[in-house]
C-alpha cells in the first residue's frame, strides 16, 4: 500500500513538474510574441496593422487563461500531495496505534 501511495505522488509531482514546464514555455512564447509585436508595430500600418495588433492582442488574452488553467492545475496537484501526505501520516498513525495496542495484549498474555 505505501509503495502504491509513494508512486501516486510522484507521478503527481511528475505532474507538477510538467506543468510547471509548460508554464514556462508559455510564458517564453507569449514574451517573443511581445517583442516581435513591437519590432513589427513600426513597419505595420493602416488596417493591416490594425489587423495584427488585434490578432496578437487575442492571442495574448488566450495565452493569459490558459496560463491561469495551468497554474490552477499545478495548485489543485499540490493540494492533493499534501492531501495524500495526510493520508499517509493518518495510515501510519492507525498503523502505530494498531501495533502498540497488540504489544499491550501481548504483554499482558504474557504475564
Amino acid at each position: 500500500m505505501a509503495g502504491m501511495q509513494q508512486s501516486e505522488a510522484q507521478a503527481t509531482r511528475n505532474g507538477v513538474q510538467a506543468l510547471e514546464q509548460a508554464f514556462t514555455g508559455i510564458q517564453n512564447c507569449r514574451r517573443d510574441v511581445e517583442n516581435m509585436k513591437f519590432n513589427l508595430s513600426s513597419g505595420l500600418k493602416g488596417t493591416d496593422g490594425k489587423a495584427f495588433q488585434d490578432l496578437l492582442k487575442q492571442w495574448d488574452d488566450q495565452a493569459e487563461v490558459i496560463s491561469r488553467n495551468v497554474m490552477s492545475m499545478v495548485d489543485t496537484l499540490n493540494e492533493t500531495l499534501k492531501q495524500q501526505g495526510m493520508v499517509q501520516g493518518a495510515s501510519n498513525e492507525a498503523i502505530n496505534q494498531a501495533y502498540s495496542q497488540s504489544q499491550s495484549v501481548f504483554d499482558a498474555l504474557r504475564g
